[in-house]
C-alpha cells in the first residue's frame, strides 16, 4: 500500500524481521517501541505528523489538525497534553487517524473516536504487532487458526464486527480505542449524550460546525477534486469550498443524478468530468479486494476502476454525512398498505434492532438454506444476526440511553462503507470532512428524531440560501411525503420509470461478465446465491487466500467452514 502505520510495541527484533526500513518515510526507534509510516503527504499541514524529545515520541497518521488555537504542531501538541492529562490528549485532536504516543517507557496506539481507520494488532514473544496493513499483521503470526466466527459474520452481514477478524489472533483496536504493550481499553469520546435544545440550536449548530469543518481542510496541496453525486451530501462540500477545481460523478453522462451534478458543480465554478463505468465495474481483482482489509466488503470501492481518469492531488467526500447527519442506520416509520410497506415521516415507534441493521447491512435470507447444516448453534441465520446484534448492544449500553442511538451506534461501529475511504486515502490526500471532531460532537448531543433530512437541508440553506436550485431527480418535490409517495408509485406503477441510480445494474452486469463461471467454477450450489452474497464470499475467499499465500479456503469453506482451519505461515 501507499500509505502505512506498522510497528512493534516491546519490540525484540520484529519489526526488521517483518518490515523493510527503506520502505517508510520515517521510522522512530523509541524506548520500548519501533515505529514507522509511509504517507505521500508526510509534511503537509493537516497530514501525518511526527514528533520527539527527551521526553518521548508522538507520531499522527491520517488526517490530524490539532485545535484551532494552537500555533504548535499537532504531534508536538500531543506530546505536550499527554504529559498532562495522559489518554485525554486523543479528546483534543480533530480528525480521521491513528495516534502512536510513548511517553515516560510508555506506549499507545489509539484511534479516532469514530474509528475511520482499522488498526490491526497480534501478540508474539517478540511484542505486540500493530498496523493499518492487516497482511503484514498477519504474516507476523505463526499457525493462526480461521476465526470461522468472523467468516459467517463477514458472509451474512458483509462486516466482521467489533475488534474481531477472519483470523482468531488478530484483532483490531477497540472503537473509540487504544492498545497498549499488554492491554487493550476504550475512550469515551463517543457517548451519546443529547444537549438541552434551549441551549443547543441544532440547525445552527450544524450550519456553523459545517462551514468550520470544510474551510480547515482547505489547505491541502496541489489540485482539488470532490466526488459529487446530485443528493445532497456532496453539494454542501463544492458549496462551501471555494477552491475545488474538479467535480467527479459516477455513471452515464446522460443520467438524471449526472446531470444534475453537472449543474451543480457549474453553479459553484468546478469544473464537472463523468467516469463512465466500464464491463469491470464488479471489480474482483485482488488489488481492489485488499481495500476490503478483510472486514469489509469491497463492492463499496464504487470509484476503483477510474483512478487513472481522477487528476487531482487532494480528494474531497460526502462519506458518512447521511450516518452522522441524516441517521442512515436508524428505522424510519412505515405503515403497511396492501403487504408494501410505505414510508412515513419520523422514526419507527417500535423497532427491532436485528431487523434493522440486518436490513442496513445488506442480509439476505437466501443464505439459510445452506445455514442450518452447518451452524448447529442457530437454527436460521437470522437467528445468528440476533446474537450478533444483541450480544454488542450489551456490550456497549452505557454509551446510548435510547434504542435509535444503540441502533445508530452499532453501525457506525461496524460501518460497511469503509473501503471506499481506504482506497481514496491510498491513491490521494483525502479528506474526511465527517470526520470532523465538531461534527461528530454534533452527532452526539443531537436527538435521533433530529439527525434528519430535513435538519440538514436547513443548515446547508443556512451556508447557501441557492444550494438546492438543482434539485436531486429523486427527490424532485420540497415535502418529504410528496418524495416518498413518487418513489412508491413510480416502483409499483407500470407506466412510468422508477428512480434509477446513475452506476450499472449489480446483477446485470453480474449475468454479463459471467462472474458463476469465472469465480465459483465447480460450485453450483453457490451459483444459486444473490449477487452481493456471491461477491462477498469471492472477497473474503480471494483476501485470505492472498493474505496467507496457501490457498487455505474455498467458496465452500466460507459458506460452511470446517470446525479448525489452520494457516501455515
Amino acid at each position: 500500500m501507499n500509505k502505512e502505520l506498522f510497528g512493534v510495541i516491546e519490540d525484540d527484533g520484529a519489526f526488521d524481521a517483518l518490515a523493510s526500513r527503506s520502505s517508510f518515510d520515517w521510522v522512530a526507534d523509541t524506548e520500548r517501541s519501533t515505529v514507522a509510516i509511509r504517507d505521500p503527504a508526510l509534511g503537509f499541514s493537516g497530514r501525518s505528523d511526527t514528533y520527539r524529545d527527551e521526553r518521548g515520541h508522538c507520531i499522527l497518521w491520517g488526517e490530524i489538525l490539532a485545535p484551532d488555537s494552537v500555533s504548535k504542531s499537532p504531534a508536538e501538541y500531543t506530546l505536550d497534553r499527554y504529559e498532562e492529562v495522559g489518554n485525554e490528549a486523543f479528546s483534543e485532536l480533530n480528525g480521521s487517524y491513528l495516534a502512536f504516543v510513548e511517553f515516560d517507557g510508555e506506549a499507545i496506539v489509539a484511534t479516532d473516536p469514530a474509528r475511520t481507520w482499522q488498526c490491526f494488532y497480534a501478540d508474539l514473544p517478540e511484542g505486540r504487532v500493530f498496523g493499518t496493513n492487516p497482511k503484514r499483521v498477519v504474516s507476523a503470526v505463526p499457525d493462526t487458526e480461521v476465526d470461522t466466527r468472523g467468516l459467517l459474520e463477514y458472509v451474512h452481514m458483509g462486516v466482521v464486527v467489533d475488534d474481531r477478524t477472519v483470523f482468531n489472533r488478530v484483532k483490531t483496536v477497540p472503537f473509540d480505542g487504544y492498545i497498549t504493550a499488554d492491554d487493550t481499553g476504550t475512550l469515551s469520546r463517543f457517548v451519546y449524550d443529547h444537549a438541552d435544545p434551549d441551549e443547543f440550536d441544532y440547525v445552527d449548530e450544524l450550519a456553523d460546525r459545517l462551514e468550520r469543518a470544510i474551510a480547515r481542510r482547505t489547505i491541502y496541496p496541489g489540485k482539488h477534486g470532490l466526488l459529487l453525486s446530485g443528493g445532497y451530501d456532496s453539494r454542501a462540500i463544492v458549496a462551501q469550498h471555494p477552491g475545488i477545481d474538479v467535480c467527479f460523478t459516477l455513471g452515464t453522462t446522460d443520467h438524471p443524478e449526472v446531470e444534475t451534478a453537472r449543474n451543480i458543480a457549474t453553479q459553484y465554478g468546478a469544473d464537472h468530468q463523468t467516469l463512465v463505468p466500464g464491463d469491470d465495474y464488479l471489480n474482483v481483482e485482488a488489488d481492489v479486494i485488499e481495500y476490503s482489509m478483510g472486514t469489509r466488503e469491497s463492492v463499496h470501492v464504487h470509484h476503483a476502476g477510474c483512478d487513472d481518469d481522477m487528476n487531482v492531488d487532494t480528494i474531497f467526500h460526502g462519506l458518512f454525512f447521511d450516518t452522522f447527519f441524516r441517521g442512515h442506520f436508524l428505522p424510519r416509520n412505515v405503515v403497511d398498505i396492501f403487504g408494501n410497506k410505505f414510508p412515513l415521516q419520523g422514526l419507527d415507534p417500535d423497532p427491532n434492532p436485528p431487523e434493522v441493521l440486518s436490513s442496513k447491512f445488506g442480509y439476505h435470507p437466501a443464505c439459510d438454506h445452506v445455514f442450518p447444516e452447518c451452524y448447529d448453534q442457530f437454527d436460521t441465520s437470522m437467528d445468528f444476526i440476533d446474537d450478533v446484534v444483541s450480544e454488542q448492544l450489551d456490550k456497549w449500553s452505557d454509551r446510548y440511553d435510547n434504542v435509535y442511538d444503540s441502533i445508530a451506534l452499532f453501525g457506525i461501529q461496524n460501518q460497511p462503507t469503509l473501503p471506499f475511504h481506504f482506497e481514496l486515502s491510498d491513491n490521494y490526500i483525502e479528506s474526511f470532512v465527517a470526520a470532523d471532531a465538531e461534527l461528530i460532537d454534533w452527532h452526539l448531543k443531537t436527538p435521533p428524531e433530529k439527525r434528519n433530512t430535513t435538519v440538514m437541508k436547513q443548515a446547508l440553506r443556512q451556508l447557501n440560501p441557492d444550494i438546492f436550485r438543482h434539485r436531486p431527480p429523486d427527490r424532485p418535490h420540497h415535502t418529504f411525503r410528496r418524495n416518498q409517495i413518487e418513489k412508491y408509485l413510480r416502483r409499483k406503477l407500470p407506466i412510468v420509470e422508477p428512480f434509477s441510480q446513475p452506476w450499472p445494474d449489480m446483477e446485470a452486469q453480474y449475468a454479463e461478465s459471467e462472474l458463476d463461471h469465472k469465480l465459483f467454477p465447480g460450485y453450483p450450489s453457490i451459483h444459486d446465491l444473490p449477487v452481493r452474497v456471491k461477491l462477498r464470499i469471492n472477497d473474503i475467499t480471494t483476501w485470505m487466500n492472498t493474505t496467507v499465500d496457501d490457498n487455505l479456503l474455498t467458496p465452500n469453506d466460507v459458506l460452511c467452514p470446517p470446525a479448525r482451519l489452520l494457516t501455515d505461515l
